[in-house]
């Protein structure tokens, strides 16, 4: 039996499957945000931060919110009956209503937890909904940018006066402060890596090297907190031993 003659590849055959790899490749980026592509025309690499982020905001939004509740609801009680003793006041470091009865826990004219039930409130939304597959545009990014920023710098004066100033830790101040730090740290990289944040250059492939290592720039930013919480109160942990 005659074997019927195999089909040559026609030039105009090579033609249209070039033009149909090209139109694939065109169409599988056409969905990509604008935002994520940096200056130079490339998409930014998103590192850890898709899978990370929405569940810090979540789990670390949750945390904040519980602590700030539950400072909201100790304040109350101080409110209610001067001599009441906060559950988180444990001895003379580790003390909530040292810390409560200050000035500096009112910096706006109203309970500071206030804030923290606002803030970390939009915090939890924000992770649940990126975990339900929300896309948000850059403006809100920006805006989230603005918030955490807030939080952060407002934690770390905190910080200082509860440090040096007041003299005294609230535990649930604490879990604040855990918790806000990565919250700005990983927020901030993810806009910076995805382009919602506009850098030059050379700021820009430093932006890069920071997400390169982010884990080692948070573990550094914890134990220099904590280095400074030890020492200021060293005389009393050293009684303890």
């Amino acid at each position: 039996m005659p074997h019927s003659p195999s089909r040559a590849t026609s030039p105009t055959d090579e033609e249209a499957a070039s033009r149909t790899a090209h139109g694939s490749t065109a169409d599988s980026g056409a969905g990509r945000d604008p935002a994520s592509v940096d200056a130079e025309g490339s998409v930014g690499r998103a590192g850890p931060f898709p899978r990370l982020l929405p569940w810090l905001l979540l789990i670390g939004g949750f945390i904040g919110l519980a602590a700030a509740f539950d400072l909201t609801v100790e304040k109350i009680e101080l409110l209610k009956n001067p001599a009441y003793v906060p559950s988180c006041s444990i001895n003379p470091v580790l003390s909530c209503g040292s810390v409560m009865t200050k000035p500096q826990a009112e910096v706006f004219g109203f309970p500071n937890p206030l804030i923290g039930i606002a803030g970390f409130g939009v915090v939890v939304a924000v992770g649940a909904a990126l975990l339900a597959g929300a896309r948000f545009r850059r403006w809100f990014w920006i805006g989230l940018q603005v918030g955490v920023t807030f939080g952060a710098v407002f934690v770390h004066w905190l910080i200082f006066q509860s440090l040096y100033r007041i003299g005294a830790l609230c535990p649930y101040c604490m879990a604040v402060w855990a918790v806000t730090i990565p919250i700005f740290w990983y927020t901030t990289l993810h806009n910076l890596v995805q382009g919602h944040l506009l850098l030059p250059g050379p700021a820009r492939r430093a932006a890069r090297a920071l997400a390169s290592y982010h884990g080692v720039v948070l573990t550094c930013w914890a134990i220099v907190v904590i280095g400074l919480i030890g020492l200021r109160f060293w005389d009393y942990w050293s009684s303890l031993l």
